[in-house]
């Protein structure tokens, strides 16, 4: 798949002068070392092998992730609407283009046997909807992804560039939180590895993502505005 910003994704970059998340884009020192998708202590080599194993696959891949990628938009059903509602009024999103986020969050959430409510939580705290956030750790897009550890799945998509198409960064960030929380036996353990506070035994990051998946779970109860 040849990486651009697309249309519809460029409709959501306004969130990035409207509403964007601060933290996202500039983290404050303290909480500058626990960035997303940074591979940490034991577990450093084994992400180094595991995308080097990838890397061969990759290339083959590539061409079938480019004909998913293209493919039609699958329609969304009542509650995929209820949420893009939702998140597209409290982050200031194009609703065409929340319509497409909540879309492929979906797609990639059960492509990997995720909660699709527990990838958009991911989202939210990432990056406030915010599709070309950085940090200051080099964490890039909706779901924060460091390009330097995760080439391999980025190759799948078109390169490291990938990391800013909203929909190749959601497609790879849910399939790193989906290893890491295979790896770590928990969900809570994955989320914090993913944060890169895997040792933090209070769980904080852990905790802000499943009290916002709670929050989008009650949008789906209310039959009213959230």
């Amino acid at each position: 798949m040849q990486t651009n910003v697309t249309s519809w994704a460029m409709a959501a970059v306004g969130v990035a002068l409207i509403g964007g998340s601060g933290n996202a884009l500039a983290p404050a020192p303290a909480v500058a070392e626990l960035m997303s998708c940074e591979p940490v202590g034991e577990f450093v080599a084994q992400e180094s092998r595991a995308s080097a194993e990838d890397s061969s696959a990759a290339a083959e891949d590539s061409s079938a992730a480019a004909e998913d990628s293209s493919a039609a938009a699958e329609p969304l059903d009542a509650s995929q609407r209820r949420l893009s509602e939702y998140l597209s009024r409290r982050y200031y999103v194009a609703a065409e283009a929340t319509e497409r986020l909540v879309g492929v969050a979906h797609r990639a959430a059960r492509e990997v046997g995720l909660d699709p409510l527990l990838v958009l939580a991911v989202i939210s705290v990432e990056s406030k909807f915010n599709p070309i956030a950085e940090s200051v750790m080099g964490a890039k897009g909706l779901m924060q992804i460091i390009p330097k550890y995760h080439r391999a799945k980025l190759l799948e998509h078109g390169g490291e560039e990938a990391v800013l198409d909203p929909e190749s960064n959601i497609l790879v960030g849910t399939r790193i939180l989906q290893e890491y929380v295979h790896r770590t036996g928990s969900l809570e353990g994955g989320l914090q590895f993913y944060n890169g506070a895997f040792w933090d035994g209070s769980a904080q990051y852990a905790q802000k993502v499943m009290a916002e998946r709670e929050r989008l779970q009650t949008v789906l109860r209310s039959k009213g505005r959230t």
